[in-house]
Protein backbone atom coordinates (compact mmCIF):
# COMPACT_ATOMS: atom_id res chain seq x y z
CA UNK A 1 0.00 0.00 0.00
CA UNK A 2 2.88 2.25 1.18
CA UNK A 3 4.24 1.43 -2.24
CA UNK A 4 1.78 2.49 -4.11
CA UNK A 5 1.45 6.04 -2.26
CA UNK A 6 4.58 6.35 -3.39
CA UNK A 7 4.42 5.97 -7.00
CA UNK A 8 1.08 8.10 -7.17
CA UNK A 9 2.90 10.52 -5.31
CA UNK A 10 6.07 10.89 -7.72
CA UNK A 11 3.79 10.43 -10.81
CA UNK A 12 1.50 13.34 -9.40
CA UNK A 13 4.62 15.29 -10.09
CA UNK A 14 4.45 14.45 -13.51
CA UNK A 15 0.93 15.00 -13.80
CA UNK A 16 1.88 18.98 -12.68
CA UNK A 17 4.20 19.19 -15.07
CA UNK A 18 1.97 18.22 -18.10
CA UNK A 19 -0.48 20.16 -16.52
CA UNK A 20 1.41 23.62 -16.80
CA UNK A 21 2.92 22.67 -19.99
CA UNK A 22 0.58 20.75 -22.13
CA UNK A 23 -2.77 21.62 -20.49
CA UNK A 24 -3.72 17.77 -20.08
CA UNK A 25 -5.32 18.47 -16.29
CA UNK A 26 -3.08 15.09 -15.40
CA UNK A 27 -5.54 12.87 -17.23
CA UNK A 28 -3.04 11.19 -19.60
CA UNK A 29 -1.12 10.09 -16.71
CA UNK A 30 -3.88 9.73 -14.03
CA UNK A 31 -5.49 7.47 -16.19
CA UNK A 32 -3.18 4.94 -17.35
CA UNK A 33 -1.45 4.91 -14.13
CA UNK A 34 -4.14 4.75 -11.60
CA UNK A 35 -5.35 1.80 -13.92
CA UNK A 36 -2.20 -0.19 -13.49
CA UNK A 37 -1.96 0.61 -9.43
CA UNK A 38 -5.48 -1.00 -9.57
CA UNK A 39 -5.17 -3.91 -11.55
CA UNK A 40 -1.78 -4.64 -10.12
CA UNK A 41 -2.63 -4.31 -6.27
CA UNK A 42 -6.21 -5.43 -6.47
CA UNK A 43 -7.54 -8.98 -5.44
CA UNK A 44 -8.83 -11.23 -8.32
CA UNK A 45 -12.32 -10.18 -9.25
CA UNK A 46 -12.05 -6.99 -7.45
CA UNK A 47 -10.55 -5.23 -10.40
CA UNK A 48 -13.66 -5.18 -12.54
CA UNK A 49 -14.13 -1.44 -12.29
CA UNK A 50 -10.80 -0.57 -12.59
CA UNK A 51 -11.13 1.49 -15.62
CA UNK A 52 -13.99 3.45 -14.67
CA UNK A 53 -11.95 3.77 -11.13
CA UNK A 54 -9.01 5.49 -13.16
CA UNK A 55 -11.27 7.72 -15.12
CA UNK A 56 -13.60 8.80 -12.46
CA UNK A 57 -9.95 9.81 -10.47
CA UNK A 58 -8.65 11.61 -13.23
CA UNK A 59 -11.84 13.67 -13.16
CA UNK A 60 -11.61 14.32 -10.12
CA UNK A 61 -7.73 15.33 -9.53
CA UNK A 62 -8.03 17.40 -12.72
CA UNK A 63 -10.94 20.15 -11.00
CA UNK A 64 -7.92 20.73 -8.99
CA UNK A 65 -4.79 20.61 -11.22
CA UNK A 66 -6.55 22.30 -14.54
CA UNK A 67 -8.46 24.94 -11.54
CA UNK A 68 -4.91 25.76 -9.99
CA UNK A 69 -2.92 26.04 -13.42
CA UNK A 70 -5.91 28.38 -14.57
CA UNK A 71 -5.47 30.99 -11.91
CA UNK A 72 -1.85 30.81 -12.82
CA UNK A 73 -2.52 31.57 -16.34
CA UNK A 74 -4.90 34.44 -15.79
CA UNK A 75 -2.25 35.79 -13.08
CA UNK A 76 0.24 35.57 -16.25
CA UNK A 77 -1.81 37.46 -18.73
CA UNK A 78 -2.32 34.39 -20.43
CA UNK A 79 -5.83 33.44 -21.58
CA UNK A 80 -8.07 35.17 -24.22
CA UNK A 81 -11.89 35.35 -23.50
CA UNK A 82 -13.03 34.94 -26.45
CA UNK A 83 -11.20 31.71 -26.88
CA UNK A 84 -12.16 30.07 -23.31
CA UNK A 85 -16.17 31.55 -23.60
CA UNK A 86 -18.69 30.26 -25.25
CA UNK A 87 -16.41 26.96 -25.43
CA UNK A 88 -16.48 26.16 -22.35
CA UNK A 89 -20.01 26.46 -21.85
CA UNK A 90 -20.61 23.96 -24.85
CA UNK A 91 -17.92 21.34 -24.01
CA UNK A 92 -20.06 21.85 -20.30
CA UNK A 93 -22.75 20.05 -21.83
CA UNK A 94 -21.32 17.49 -23.60
CA UNK A 95 -19.06 16.53 -20.78
CA UNK A 96 -22.47 15.76 -18.47
CA UNK A 97 -23.42 13.50 -21.61
CA UNK A 98 -19.98 11.95 -21.71
CA UNK A 99 -20.06 11.19 -18.13
CA UNK A 100 -23.00 9.06 -17.99
CA UNK A 101 -22.47 7.32 -21.21
CA UNK A 102 -19.02 6.00 -19.82
CA UNK A 103 -20.97 4.69 -16.96
CA UNK A 104 -22.82 2.28 -19.49
CA UNK A 105 -19.43 0.97 -20.84
CA UNK A 106 -17.93 -2.05 -19.86
CA UNK A 107 -14.29 -1.68 -18.57
CA UNK A 108 -12.66 -3.19 -21.57
CA UNK A 109 -14.83 -1.07 -24.22
CA UNK A 110 -13.64 2.13 -22.39
CA UNK A 111 -9.93 1.15 -22.31
CA UNK A 112 -10.01 0.45 -26.56
CA UNK A 113 -12.06 3.42 -26.23
CA UNK A 114 -9.23 5.54 -24.85
CA UNK A 115 -6.41 3.80 -26.96
CA UNK A 116 -8.37 4.73 -30.13
CA UNK A 117 -8.72 8.42 -29.08
CA UNK A 118 -5.03 8.30 -28.47
CA UNK A 119 -3.63 6.85 -31.64
CA UNK A 120 -6.13 9.26 -33.75
CA UNK A 121 -4.98 12.15 -31.49
CA UNK A 122 -1.35 11.11 -32.43
CA UNK A 123 -2.38 10.60 -36.29
CA UNK A 124 -3.68 13.76 -36.70
CA UNK A 125 -1.07 15.68 -35.08
CA UNK A 126 1.92 13.67 -37.67
CA UNK A 127 -0.23 13.91 -40.32
CA UNK A 128 -2.09 17.26 -40.64
CA UNK A 129 -0.74 20.29 -40.89
CA UNK A 130 -0.85 23.34 -38.55
CA UNK A 131 0.17 21.68 -35.56
CA UNK A 132 3.99 20.56 -35.34
CA UNK A 133 4.89 23.99 -37.16
CA UNK A 134 2.43 26.88 -37.58
CA UNK A 135 2.57 30.25 -38.41
CA UNK A 136 1.99 32.61 -35.48
CA UNK A 137 -0.53 35.40 -36.62
CA UNK A 138 -0.68 38.58 -35.06
CA UNK A 139 -4.40 38.46 -35.01
CA UNK A 140 -5.38 34.52 -34.74
CA UNK A 141 -8.29 33.59 -36.73
CA UNK A 142 -11.65 33.70 -34.19
CA UNK A 143 -13.61 30.55 -33.27
CA UNK A 144 -16.81 29.71 -35.52
CA UNK A 145 -20.45 29.37 -34.07
CA UNK A 146 -20.24 25.59 -35.08
CA UNK A 147 -16.67 25.12 -34.14
CA UNK A 148 -17.50 26.72 -30.12
CA UNK A 149 -21.40 25.01 -30.49
CA UNK A 150 -20.90 21.56 -31.93
CA UNK A 151 -17.33 21.48 -31.72
CA UNK A 152 -17.21 21.98 -28.08
CA UNK A 153 -20.25 19.76 -27.11
CA UNK A 154 -17.97 16.91 -29.13
CA UNK A 155 -15.17 17.74 -26.71
CA UNK A 156 -16.89 17.67 -23.35
CA UNK A 157 -18.49 14.12 -24.35
CA UNK A 158 -15.77 12.49 -25.24
CA UNK A 159 -12.96 14.05 -22.85
CA UNK A 160 -15.29 13.11 -20.11
CA UNK A 161 -16.46 9.95 -21.13
CA UNK A 162 -12.36 9.34 -21.02
CA UNK A 163 -11.30 11.29 -18.36
CA UNK A 164 -8.51 13.34 -19.85
CA UNK A 165 -9.45 16.83 -19.81
CA UNK A 166 -10.27 18.02 -23.55
CA UNK A 167 -6.56 19.64 -23.98
CA UNK A 168 -5.62 17.15 -27.13
CA UNK A 169 -8.51 18.27 -28.42
CA UNK A 170 -9.01 22.26 -27.81
CA UNK A 171 -4.76 22.05 -28.17
CA UNK A 172 -5.14 21.14 -31.94
CA UNK A 173 -8.20 23.31 -32.62
CA UNK A 174 -6.21 26.54 -31.29
CA UNK A 175 -2.94 26.07 -33.24
CA UNK A 176 -4.67 25.75 -36.51
CA UNK A 177 -6.59 29.34 -35.38
CA UNK A 178 -2.62 30.51 -34.80
CA UNK A 179 -2.12 30.39 -31.58
CA UNK A 180 1.24 29.20 -30.29
CA UNK A 181 2.02 26.38 -27.87
CA UNK A 182 2.49 28.18 -24.77
CA UNK A 183 -1.23 30.22 -25.53
CA UNK A 184 -2.56 26.94 -26.79
CA UNK A 185 -1.93 25.01 -23.77
CA UNK A 186 -3.17 28.01 -21.39
CA UNK A 187 -6.29 28.14 -22.95
CA UNK A 188 -6.78 24.54 -22.08
CA UNK A 189 -6.78 24.64 -18.44
CA UNK A 190 -10.09 26.60 -18.00
CA UNK A 191 -11.67 24.55 -20.41
CA UNK A 192 -10.96 21.58 -18.92
CA UNK A 193 -12.13 22.65 -15.15
CA UNK A 194 -16.01 22.14 -16.73
CA UNK A 195 -15.38 18.77 -17.96
CA UNK A 196 -13.64 17.71 -14.63
CA UNK A 197 -16.03 19.37 -12.56
CA UNK A 198 -19.31 17.19 -13.96
CA UNK A 199 -17.16 13.87 -15.01
CA UNK A 200 -16.27 14.15 -11.22
CA UNK A 201 -19.83 14.80 -9.95
CA UNK A 202 -21.80 12.25 -12.69
CA UNK A 203 -19.12 9.49 -10.87
CA UNK A 204 -18.95 10.28 -7.66
CA UNK A 205 -22.96 9.84 -7.38
CA UNK A 206 -23.63 6.77 -9.88
CA UNK A 207 -26.07 5.12 -8.11
CA UNK A 208 -25.09 1.44 -9.58
CA UNK A 209 -21.43 1.22 -7.92
CA UNK A 210 -20.62 -0.89 -5.39
CA UNK A 211 -19.33 0.28 -1.52
CA UNK A 212 -15.92 0.77 -1.44
CA UNK A 213 -13.28 1.89 1.35
CA UNK A 214 -11.80 4.89 0.40
CA UNK A 215 -13.84 5.33 -2.64
CA UNK A 216 -17.35 7.92 -2.98
CA UNK A 217 -18.67 6.29 -6.24
CA UNK A 218 -15.95 5.41 -8.51
CA UNK A 219 -13.54 8.23 -7.33
CA UNK A 220 -10.69 6.65 -5.08
CA UNK A 221 -9.93 9.24 -2.53
CA UNK A 222 -6.66 7.60 -2.09
CA UNK A 223 -5.32 7.86 -4.77
CA UNK A 224 -6.36 11.15 -5.43
CA UNK A 225 -4.96 12.65 -2.45
CA UNK A 226 -1.73 10.92 -3.27
CA UNK A 227 -1.96 12.40 -6.75
CA UNK A 228 -2.46 16.08 -6.00
CA UNK A 229 -0.17 16.12 -3.07
CA UNK A 230 2.78 15.60 -6.01
CA UNK A 231 0.67 17.69 -8.77
CA UNK A 232 -0.34 20.95 -6.56
CA UNK A 233 3.33 22.14 -5.42
CA UNK A 234 4.90 20.91 -8.92
CA UNK A 235 2.24 23.20 -10.33
CA UNK A 236 3.57 26.19 -8.69
CA UNK A 237 7.19 25.40 -9.82
CA UNK A 238 6.17 24.44 -13.10
CA UNK A 239 4.41 27.60 -14.44
CA UNK A 240 7.84 29.91 -13.90
CA UNK A 241 9.00 27.88 -17.22
CA UNK A 242 5.84 28.12 -19.33
CA UNK A 243 6.49 29.94 -22.11
CA UNK A 244 10.31 29.57 -22.00
CA UNK A 245 10.34 26.42 -24.32
CA UNK A 246 10.50 26.43 -27.90
CA UNK A 247 7.48 26.11 -29.83
CA UNK A 248 8.76 23.38 -32.21
CA UNK A 249 10.38 21.34 -29.23
CA UNK A 250 6.67 21.75 -26.86
CA UNK A 251 4.56 20.52 -30.04
CA UNK A 252 6.98 17.53 -30.82
CA UNK A 253 7.09 16.91 -26.83
CA UNK A 254 3.61 17.02 -26.78
CA UNK A 255 2.88 14.01 -29.38
CA UNK A 256 5.85 12.23 -27.87
CA UNK A 257 4.48 12.18 -24.48
CA UNK A 258 0.86 11.26 -26.38
CA UNK A 259 2.92 7.86 -27.83
CA UNK A 260 4.21 7.32 -24.62
CA UNK A 261 0.86 6.66 -22.68
CA UNK A 262 -0.19 4.75 -26.04
CA UNK A 263 2.09 2.39 -24.94
CA UNK A 264 1.63 2.01 -21.43
CA UNK A 265 -1.74 1.58 -21.67
CA UNK A 266 -1.24 -0.98 -24.31
CA UNK A 267 1.10 -2.95 -21.89
CA UNK A 268 -1.20 -2.60 -19.12
CA UNK A 269 -3.93 -4.11 -20.78
CA UNK A 270 -1.93 -6.85 -22.28
CA UNK A 271 -0.67 -7.43 -18.53
CA UNK A 272 -4.37 -7.67 -17.37
CA UNK A 273 -5.37 -9.74 -20.42
CA UNK A 274 -2.37 -12.37 -19.64
CA UNK A 275 -3.32 -15.91 -17.97
CA UNK A 276 -3.54 -15.87 -13.89
CA UNK A 277 -2.26 -18.71 -12.05
CA UNK A 278 -4.63 -20.02 -10.12
CA UNK A 279 -5.17 -19.23 -6.53
CA UNK A 280 -5.25 -21.80 -3.59
CA UNK A 281 -8.68 -23.35 -3.54
CA UNK A 282 -9.48 -21.63 -6.21
CA UNK A 283 -10.72 -24.18 -9.23
CA UNK A 284 -9.52 -24.61 -12.86
CA UNK A 285 -13.08 -23.60 -14.23
CA UNK A 286 -13.30 -20.91 -11.39
CA UNK A 287 -10.46 -19.34 -13.03
CA UNK A 288 -11.29 -19.63 -16.95
CA UNK A 289 -14.81 -17.83 -15.88
CA UNK A 290 -12.73 -14.83 -14.54
CA UNK A 291 -10.38 -14.34 -17.45
CA UNK A 292 -13.55 -15.03 -19.77
CA UNK A 293 -15.34 -12.36 -17.67
CA UNK A 294 -12.47 -9.41 -17.93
Amino acid sequence: MLTSFTTLLLFGCLTGITTVLFGFGGGFVTVPLVYGVLTTTARSGTDADAMHVAVATSAAVMVANAAAAALAQWRQGRLRRAYVWPLAAFITVGAVVGSFAATLLGGTALRLLFAAYLLVTITDCLLRQGFLSVAHLTRPKPLGRGTAGLGGMAIGLVAAALGVGGSVMTVPLLRRRGLSMAEATAMANPLSVPVAVAGTLVYALAPTVPAGAGQVGYVDLTAAAALLAGSLPTIAVARRVTGRVPDRVHSVAYVVLLVVVLMVMAAAGASRSAPRAAEPGESAVAQKELSVDH
